[in-house]
């Protein structure tokens, strides 16, 4: 329990750190940029968030542009809130969504990936016991690298 509500603290004050990778539709024009914009469920979809003023929360996401691909951008997130679905509402809202995203997205799938070009990169926490910061990191799935990879020759050729 201690632990628990350590961690929860930590979340509720923005003390966790988060980075992500995404493969996005489009190409995003500034190579960074911060998009505060508050959530709350889709007026319309009560199963989907969408960026709104009504009954919403602050949400903000800081990105920035690794790689552009022509049709695709890869890009590198830092979240400093947590709201349902964040990055890809946020991200859907600057008219460039995960791809194989099947809910905020237009359900274009090139490369018929069976998920979301999402991935937890990154998260970093001071532990709860030892009050030492600790961070864990990993590898990108073989299946988005596999992708990045066709990009890349695409790109070459």
């Amino acid at each position: 329990d201690k632990t628990h509500r350590g961690l929860s603290e930590q979340l509720k004050h923005h003390g966790v750190y988060r980075e992500y990778v995404a493969l996005v539709h489009g190409n995003i024009k500034r190579d960074n940029g911060t998009i505060d914009a508050p959530i709350g469920r889709n007026q319309k979809d009560r199963k989907k968030m969408s960026v709104t003023h009504k009954n919403s929360k602050e949400a903000i996401t800081h990105f920035s542009v690794t790689k552009r691909y022509g049709k695709y951008t890869l890009v590198t997130l830092r979240l400093e809130t947590g709201r349902t679905h964040q990055i890809r509402v946020h991200l859907s809202y600057l008219g460039n969504p995960v791809v194989g995203d099947p809910v905020y997205s237009s359900g274009k799938n090139e490369f018929n990936v069976k998920r979301q070009l999402l991935y937890a990169k990154k998260l970093g926490f001071q532990h709860p016991s030892s009050k030492n910061n600790v961070e864990f990191s990993c590898e990108l799935p073989e299946d988005f690298k596999v992708i990045l990879e066709r990009l890349d020759k695409e790109a070459e050729s």
